[in-house]
C-alpha cells in the first residue's frame, strides 16, 4: 500500500508541473500603437509617405578613410601558440583580412553588387526605413505574391543576396512568384535608428507592418532567422490577418514551458526528440556549455551597447574581429579549432566585407545593438509573447549546427497551426548565406503549401 502511495506521489508531482504548463490560460494579446513615433519630434510636420530611390555608394571619402584606418592601427597581438580561434578571432588571420580589406577589396564592384537590385526608402513612424524589393517578370497565368525577408545581428540584408535569383525564379511547376521585399531593421545599415529607448522588437514588428501596408500589400508572407525570426513571429502574433504564412530557420520561444520540457527531456530523451536530433539538445551539459562559450557579446548587448559600440565604430579591425568571428562559430562550433576558423568554408572574403561595409560606412553597429537591450528586459519578456499561440501557418527549418534547436513539441504550443519541421543536416546560423539554394527550396516549398492551405479553408489570400 505505502509503495503504491509513493508511485502514485511520484507520478502526481511529475504530471502537475505539466498539467500546470498545459492548461493555464495565455496572457493576453498585447495592444499595439501604429503610430508610436520613433524619430525626431519636429520631423513630424515634415513627414511625408513618399517612396525614395536609393544607391548605396562608397564615397571616396570612406574609401580614403577606411584605408587609413587600417594602415595606422596598433599592432595586433600575437595569438598564443597552438591557438587557432578558441580564444576569439585570431590575430594572425585578422591581419590578412585587414590587408585584404584595405588593399584588395574591390570598393567600386562590391558597391555596383550591391545596387544590382532596386533599393528605396520611405518614413515609417518617424524612421527612414532602407528596403530593397525585387519584383520578378512573369508570364500570364503566374501569380505575384510578397515576401517580407527579415535579417539578424550582425547581418544585413545582404545575407539574401545569394538567394534572390532562386527565390524569384518562375518555373512551370508552380503558379506563383514571389516578390521579395528585404528591409534593413531599425538602426541597422541604411534605416535609422529610434532616438529614445522603448524600439523592442514588438514595435519593430508595428513598423514592418506598417512598411508591408505602405507597399500595398494588404496580405503577405514573412520569412525571418535570429531577430527577423522573432520579429516575424510577432507580427504573426499581432496581425493574423495580414500574415499568411510565416517561415522561420531559428524558431526564438523563451517561455517558461520551453525550459521546463528541455530539462524534462534531459531525463529522458527519447521522450521528447527524434535519435535524429538528441545530440542537438542533450546532454545539456554540452548545450549550456556552448551557450556560455558563444554569448558573451549577447550580455554586453542587453547591458552596456553603447560602450563596446565606441571601440567597434572607431575602428575596422576591430568591427571585422567582432563581428566576423560569427561567421565562424555560428557556421559549425568546431570551426574554433580551424586555423582559419572555417571563414573560406562558406563564404568569401567579399561577401563578409560587404556585410562590414554596410555597418562601417553607415556608423549603425551602436544602434543595431541597441535593440538586444530593447528587448530582452522586463518590459518586453512581461508581454509573455512566446506563450501566446500564433494561428498562422509555420514551417519551421532547423539546421545542424544553428545556436539552438527548439523541441518539437515547444513549436506546436506556440504555433498550433505548424505546417512542416524541415530537420537540415547542414548549415548554420546563416541559412540563406551559407546554403541559399536549400534555403530558397525550403521557402518556396512552405509558401507552396501555405497556399494550398489558405484556398482549403477558403481564406483570401491576396
Amino acid at each position: 500500500m505505502l509503495c503504491r502511495l509513493f508511485v502514485l506521489g511520484a507520478l502526481a508531482l511529475f504530471l502537475a508541473p505539466i498539467l500546470y504548463f498545459y492548461f493555464k490560460s495565455p496572457p493576453p494579446l498585447p495592444k499595439v500603437d501604429l503610430n508610436e513615433w520613433w524619430g525626431p519630434k519636429l520631423s513630424k510636420s515634415k513627414y511625408n509617405e513618399e517612396i525614395e530611390p536609393f544607391k548605396v555608394q562608397f564615397s571616396e571619402v570612406i574609401v580614403k578613410d577606411i584605408k587609413e584606418r587600417l594602415r595606422d592601427r596598433h599592432p595586433l597581438t600575437p595569438p598564443l601558440e597552438g591557438v587557432a580561434f578558441e580564444y576569439g578571432f585570431n590575430s594572425k588571420q585578422l591581419e590578412s583580412w585587414l590587408k585584404y580589406w584595405a588593399e584588395e577589396y574591390p570598393f567600386s564592384e562590391r558597391e555596383a553588387y550591391l545596387n544590382k537590385y532596386p533599393h528605396f526608402k520611405t518614413n515609417i513612424q518617424g524612421l527612414k526605413i532602407h528596403f530593397v524589393r525585387v519584383t520578378p517578370q512573369v508570364p500570364e497565368g503566374t501569380e505575384v505574391v510578397p515576401l517580407l525577408l527579415l535579417h539578424g545581428w550582425p547581418g544585413s540584408f545582404v545575407e539574401f543576396y545569394e538567394a534572390i535569383p532562386a527565390l524569384t525564379a518562375v518555373r512551370p511547376d508552380r503558379n506563383f512568384a514571389l516578390e521579395l521585399i528585404i528591409p534593413s531593421l531599425p538602426g541597422y545599415g541604411f534605416s535609422s535608428g529610434a532616438i529614445r529607448p522603448g524600439l523592442g522588437a514588438d514595435k519593430v514588428a508595428v513598423i514592418f507592418k506598417n512598411l508591408m501596408n505602405r507597399l500595398g500589400f494588404k496580405k503577405y508572407y514573412i520569412q525571418g532567422g535570429d531577430w527577423g525570426a522573432l520579429i516575424g513571429s510577432n507580427m504573426a502574433s499581432f496581425f493574423p490577418q495580414e500574415v499568411i504564412g510565416f517561415h522561420t530557420n531559428l524558431p526564438l520561444i523563451m517561455s517558461s514551458k520551453a525550459t521546463f520540457l528541455r530539462i524534462l527531456g534531459a531525463i529522458y530523451p527519447p521522450l521528447l526528440v527524434s535519435r535524429e536530433v538528441e545530440d542537438r539538445v542533450y546532454p545539456l551539459s554540452n548545450y549550456f556549455g556552448f551557450l556560455l562559450q558563444e554569448t558573451g557579446y549577447f550580455h554586453l548587448q542587453i547591458t552596456k551597447p553603447d560602450t563596446v559600440g565606441v571601440a567597434l565604430s572607431d575602428s575596422p579591425a576591430g568591427l571585422a574581429a567582432y563581428v566576423l568571428e560569427k561567421f565562424s562559430t555560428w557556421v559549425c562550433p568546431d570551426h574554433r579549432y580551424k586555423q582559419d576558423g572555417g571563414l573560406p568554408y562558406r563564404f568569401t572574403k567579399d561577401r563578409l566585407i560587404d556585410n562590414l561595409m554596410v555597418y562601417w560606412t553607415t556608423n549603425t553597429i551602436t544602434t543595431s545593438m541597441r535593440l538586444y537591450k530593447e528587448t530582452f528586459n522586463s518590459r518586453y519578456m512581461g508581454l509573455r509573447m512566446d506563450d501566446i499561440p500564433t494561428s498562422v501557418p509555420t514551417w519551421v527549418t532547423q539546421a545542424k549546427y544553428e545556436v539552438s534547436y527548439t523541441l518539437n513539441l515547444v513549436l506546436k504550443s506556440k504555433y498550433p497551426n505548424l505546417v512542416n519541421e524541415t530537420i537540415l543536416d547542414d548549415g548554420g546560423h546563416f541559412l540563406a548565406m551559407e546554403l541559399p539554394e536549400i534555403f530558397s527550396n525550403d521557402v518556396l516549398k512552405a509558401i507552396g503549401e501555405f497556399r494550398k492551405l489558405n484556398k482549403e479553408y477558403k481564406k483570401t489570400e491576396l
